[in-house]
């Protein structure tokens, strides 16, 4: 059984003392376990990388957030989609990663608050990333990412784009994603009880989002793609947390992408949970996946 490593250890006993009875959002009213992952995200946005430029504005009719790093090239451009298992999280838990993300990307970067679960379940969430997708402006090159349920709803928008024949974004950038919901996976029962993300927690996640009926559809669940949808992605880099119960999620979909014949980049962090790259300000293990993900993307959209 893997172990967290010394690093993510003294984070997540950090987090024991500072989040001691808070509870599980999942069993609260959304509203309070929104309100609680705005404030519990607080701590993560401090000391971020200066920015060029930093503007909050109004996309495709949903508040966004547009950050320029100083070393922005001039070409590419990101558009990320927040995690927070379809219900919660907002531009605002993830100023941090969207400043860290356009600094190792060398790129502007636009974040969105898209509709959220479950009063606005599937597909509204995913409707709201294919609105701000198209509204987009024509002077950059587009990618676009996420983590977790933003990978989720990333590789879904693409999924809808390819299915339309509409052009695609030139590459995308997938964390700890959400691809599947067979919750019997190795990695969903090795996790189950977390640390951090629980099998428990997914479940209800899932249920705010999609009811059963419609997990078999990729834009619901995207691991039910057919191979030539599959085959039809633009270049992806994809990474995972090895303490996950999602782990599984993303080494099914790689194996499914290595089978056609591509060679996408994946990375399996070991020793860290769920969601460490929220941790950036405190886990060494996420500033290297910050710094590990731009690398890879100046290479594949150059």
């Amino acid at each position: 059984m893997s172990t967290p490593s010394d690093t993510m250890m003294a984070v997540l006993e950090r987090l024991a003392r500072e989040d001691a009875g808070l509870g599980d959002p999942t069993l609260m009213p959304p509203q309070h376990a929104r309100a609680l992952a705005e404030l519990t995200n607080t701590r993560w946005n401090a000391g971020l990388p200066e920015m060029a430029e930093t503007r909050t504005v109004i996309h495709a009719g949903m508040p966004a957030r547009w950050v320029v790093p100083k070393n922005d090239k001039g070409t590419e451009a990101i558009l990320h989609v927040h995690g927070g298992g379809w219900a919660l999280c907002s531009v605002s838990t993830h100023e941090g990663a969207a400043r860290r993300i356009a600094e190792a990307c060398a790129c502007p970067v636009l974040t969105f608050d898209y509709r959220l679960a479950p009063e606005n379940p599937y597909p509204s969430g995913l409707a709201d990333v294919l609105s701000a997708w198209r509204a987009l402006d024509t002077g950059r090159r587009w990618s676009i990412g996420g983590d977790s349920a933003g990978a989720n709803l990333s590789l879904a928008a693409m999924l809808a784009l390819h299915d339309e024949g509409a052009p695609l974004p030139a590459a995308a950038l997938l964390f700890y994603g959400v691809y599947g919901a067979d919750f019997d996976s190795p990695s969903y029962i090795r996790n189950a009880e977390g640390p951090g993300l629980t099998r428990a927690k997914m479940m209800r996640y899932w249920d705010w989002y999609a009811p059963e009926t419609k997990r078999g559809t990729p834009t619901v669940a995207p691991l039910a793609a057919s191979d030539a949808q599959l085959a039809a992605m633009p270049p992806l880099y994809l990474n995972a947390a090895e303490l996950d119960p999602l782990l599984s999620d993303t080494e099914a979909l790689v194996a499914r992408l290595r089978a056609l014949g591509r060679n996408d980049d994946y990375d399996l962090i070991p020793g860290v949970v769920h969601g460490f790259m929220q941790m950036g300000l405190a886990l060494p293990e996420a500033a290297d996946a910050f710094s590990r993900a731009g690398e890879v993307f100046q290479r594949i959209t150059a």
